[in-house]
């Protein structure tokens, strides 16, 4: 996916040194993955994993890639039918979901908000780092809604009611991808693990010490990576959003890579980054995103009303606000 996705949330792992624990590294949709075992493996095991994990991950890039030019997806914006797509089992769920999140958030998060993206210069292919002209933000903004897609799961099969609908995954898959390697590791045997790919996460049992898994929180400090925020969790997934990394200056204005799908236009409010958890780190990616994208006061209303677990960073002069909604802090153990 996007080959300058935010490292957003660094994890701490207890003991890291320790014989019983396992580290397995590599890259993956234009950033790294890390998956730490917490128990004792056997090496025809250890060997076995690496092989495993980089097939399961390539798989999600194969179905799922803008920069593939053969991905599933891929192939779905090119063709120029309105009739029903044939894609896979996997790749028609991950829409299907991600819709739900586009219909929960009134189209903060949006899979067909790619037209913008790469308008603006954050997708595939290069562009001069400059706001483009308005007529240019309205024709892009006649294909992108969440409605003018439609998926049929029993066929497995797309459909969009306009030939130029593009979908973009890329605040979905990699979270996906962290799912699809822990559903691996478990049908493996293994209980006490942390799945990290591009600062989405996925973890369960406890770490090598025995203890719940520690997680930091990264200010969103924008010239270093400073952890803040550190968080006790098991059996959950975790992902962060932020506006702060990803973004270009032109004539003294800073326009930053999440696009409000709404208006066309870089996100422009005090919000910094949004931590949500969830039982999955595919939905808590996108959650992550619609909320950032909804900014601090609609963003935090919507997760209070729906119970969702998030953590706020607010700008507030030289330094963060912090919100939290009860939710999260059930999670964390407070």
């Amino acid at each position: 996916m996007h080959p300058y996705r935010l490292l957003i949330v660094a994890f701490l792992v207890a003991s890291c040194g320790d014989p019983s624990s396992w580290v397995l590294t590599g890259g993956t949709m234009g950033t790294r993955y890390s998956v730490t075992i917490a128990q004792p493996l056997e090496e025809p095991l250890r060997d076995q994993l690496q092989h495993d994990v980089e097939a399961r991950l390539a798989d999600v890039e194969t179905a799922m890639s803008t920069y593939l030019v053969d991905s599933e997806i891929s192939r779905f914006n090119l063709s120029k039918s309105t009739g029903w797509f044939a894609v896979s089992a996997g790749t028609c769920e991950a829409v299907e979901t991600a819709q739900g999140v586009s219909r929960l958030s009134g189209g903060a998060f949006d899979v067909t908000v790619g037209p913008l993206v790469n308008l603006w210069g954050f997708g595939p292919a290069t562009v001069e780092s400059k706001p483009p002209p308005q007529s240019a933000i309205d024709a892009a903004l006649e294909r992108v809604d969440y409605r003018l897609l439609q998926t049929d799961c029993d066929r497995p099969a797309l459909r969009k009611e306009r030939a130029d609908v593009y979908v973009d995954l890329s605040a979905y898959a990699k979270g996906l991808g962290v799912d699809e390697v822990a559903e691996l590791l478990e049908a493996r045997g293994i209980q006490n693990y942390l799945v990290e790919i591009g600062g989405e996460l996925r973890l369960h049992g406890v770490d090598a010490g025995g203890d719940r898994w520690a997680i930091a929180i990264e200010t969103p400090s924008g010239d270093r990576r400073t952890a803040g925020r550190i968080v006790s969790l098991s059996d959950k997934a975790m992902a962060t959003s932020g506006d702060y990394r990803n973004f270009f200056e032109y004539e003294g204005q800073r326009y930053s890579h999440t696009i409000d799908p709404r208006t066309g236009r870089p996100t422009h409010h005090g919000l910094a980054s949004v931590t949500v958890i969830a039982d999955d780190a595919a939905l808590a990616d996108a959650l992550a995103t619609g909320l950032l994208v909804l900014g601090p006061e609609e963003g935090f209303a919507l997760a209070l009303e729906e119970g969702i677990p998030a953590y706020f960073q607010v700008r507030q002069g030289e330094g963060f606000a912090e919100r939290e909604t009860p939710a999260f802090r059930a999670h964390i153990g407070l």
